[in-house]
């Protein structure tokens, strides 16, 4: 051994103090895959491409490689009992059909039928021809060669469980019930500017303006007695909805600026933090990145895609304002301090980069992959 590295046992070494705690690891949760097909090499396959109407059902069906069969009318009844009989003759079942406001009723049967169903994001399938006979088709025929292994055909997306879908209904309903108060109220603004002349207290239903209002002759007053019925009905299922929103919040504490009601209503809508395998994905599903048209040399950035989930993206704007004014160590902010203070124009910009990068830290918070310290947060 070399002598510079030989220590007299009775020497003795310094003591090293810290002042500072050693950082404890923070494990992340195993992420969620895409749905992704489960083959059998001993079985025959078939493709069923659906579009799917609220009144039936199109289905196109296609044998492993042969051409496609004609397009057939199903009940929904009609196609699972169908799918069942496949499966029976020992046929490996695959569904595919663009996602659509009928719930995912449909997909679960299939797969409680023995069939492997996914769903994709809507697309454009025959260029300016468009029925349900041709859709159908389309989907099949791409389903197939996403099955043969060419992944660009497909973009399957995740199907929530109902239990997440429930809870997702819940944030949704309280919107809806929101919206439908504001319509009540704007409608007795309305009523009294247009028979009396008269402007109302911002909220006129309220116990302490109602009083007030007892002046009017009966009959305006009695147009307005039945939209304080409707407004005192919604205003209830409101309040409930809202304590059951902000029970399901327990651990860890919340940032400060950021409400129970918007993050009870964020993990509703994202169903599963964990389901984004990293943080591009993560902020793909807010809408937020920019639109881009380049081409040679040349690149152009435009205004953000939409493409993600507008809820979460108007939450998520909101939320930013906040930050701003009760975070003043959020990271992602001090990061753009300089565009922030550049002006009115230039700050909205920054506002609308921000609310992405929001998504990505709560990506990060949420699941336990960083504390509210590593994002600079302050605790409510």
């Amino acid at each position: 051994m070399n002598k510079q590295y030989m220590l007299n046992p009775n020497t003795t070494l310094p003591t090293v103090t810290t002042t500072s705690a050693p950082h404890k690891p923070v494990v992340a949760p195993p992420r969620q895959p895409l749905p992704r097909p489960i083959l059998a090499a001993n079985k025959p396959r078939l493709h069923l491409g659906r579009d799917v109407p609220l009144e039936f059902i199109m289905a196109v069906a296609q044998r492993d490689h042969a051409s496609p069969q004609a397009p057939r009318k199903f009940t929904r009844e009609q196609l699972v009992a169908q799918v069942r009989q496949w499966v029976a003759e020992g046929l490996q079942v695959f569904c595919v059909q663009e996602s659509c406001g009928f719930g995912f009723v449909l997909p679960r049967g299939l797969v409680a039928a023995g069939a492997q169903s996914f769903l994709i994001t809507p697309i454009a399938l025959n260029g300016q021809r468009k029925t349900d006979k041709l859709d159908a088709r389309a989907l099949g025929l791409r389903l197939s060669r996403w099955l043969d292994g060419n992944t660009d055909e497909l973009a399957p997306i995740r199907i929530p469980t109902e239990a997440e879908q429930r809870r997702r209904e819940t944030t949704r309903r309280r919107q809806f019930l929101v919206r439908q108060r504001r319509q009540f109220a704007n409608r007795g603004h309305g009523q009294a500017a247009e028979s009396a002349h008269l402007k109302l207290p911002h909220r006129w239903w309220g116990a302490r303006h109602w009083p007030q209002l007892a002046a009017l002759d009966p009959w305006r007053r009695g147009v307005l007695e039945k939209l304080r019925d409707l407004i005192l009905a919604v205003e209830t299922q409101r309040t409930a909805l809202e304590t059951e929103l902000t029970a399901r919040l327990q651990a860890p504490p919340r940032p400060k600026g950021l409400g129970e009601l918007t993050l009870a209503t964020l993990d509703g809508e994202v169903c599963d933090w964990g389901r984004f395998g990293n943080r591009k994905h993560m902020g793909s599903y807010t809408g937020c990145g920019p639109g881009e048209h380049s081409s040679g040399g040349q690149r152009r950035l435009g205004s953000i895609d939409r493409l993600g989930n507008a809820r979460v993206r108007a939450l998520l704007g909101e939320a930013v304002w906040r930050f701003l004014l009760w975070q003043p160590h959020w990271k992602a902010a001090l990061r753009l301090k300089v565009k922030l203070a550049a002006g009115p124009a230039l700050k909205k910009k920054t506002v609308v980069a921000l609310a992405r990068q929001l998504a990505i830290d709560l990506w990060r918070w949420r699941p336990g992959r960083a504390t509210l310290a590593d994002l600079g947060w302050i605790a409510a």
